[in-house]
């Protein structure tokens, strides 16, 4: 074996580095999640004073729906702050966060293959969440029944479900095989 040529070391170099390209779209996602506090905040305001108004206020269908809401903004965000770190971490560099007490304990351990399955698995949750909200509002005065909506909601469901199980297959499958 001999030396690499120079060139070969610094088109290699040069390669590492561009994973700082990346950088720019995590400080998006955390800007993203800025914005989803904004549309978390601007709902809960929405329905905190439906809740204590006085006379019929809120029925129990929508403090339901309601909570469904913050769910699956809860939910979202969540979504956010683990593509946020995990894809930072394994695509980017390693947080330095000594000292840190309150540092969640997944971070740092979650790899290429368990932030797809954290993914595909707060996609199906937000996607449960949505299809039950629909569910919910049928009946509702000024919703009417629209049976395609109901039918496209539940094959997308579906799918998404069938695109979780077949992820963890193919993971399962790819951990008992040898390594290449």
């Amino acid at each position: 074996m001999g030396v690499k040529p120079r060139i070969e070391t610094a088109f290699e170099r040069m390669l590492f580095r561009s994973r700082w390209l990346m950088a720019p779209f995590y400080v998006g996602l955390a800007l993203a999640l800025g914005m989803l506090l904004v549309v978390f905040v601007r709902e809960l305001i929405h329905y905190l004073p439906q809740a204590f108004a006085a006379g019929p206020g809120m029925t129990a269908n929508d403090a339901i729906l309601a909570m469904l809401t913050l769910v699956d903004l809860s939910l979202t965000g969540n979504l956010l702050l683990i593509v946020l770190f995990s894809g930072y971490e394994n695509f980017v560099s390693k947080l330095d966060l000594e000292g840190e007490t309150d540092r969640p304990p997944w971070m740092g351990t979650v790899d290429f293959s368990g932030l797809k399955m954290k993914l595909i698995a707060s996609i199906v949750a937000i996607s449960g969440i949505q299809l039950l909200k629909t569910f919910m509002n049928i009946g509702k005065d000024g919703y009417p029944l629209n049976e395609t909506e109901v039918m496209w909601g539940v094959i997308i469901h579906l799918a998404f479900v069938a695109s979780g199980v077949l992820l963890a297959l193919m993971d399962w499958l790819t951990a008992r095989t040898d390594k290449h």
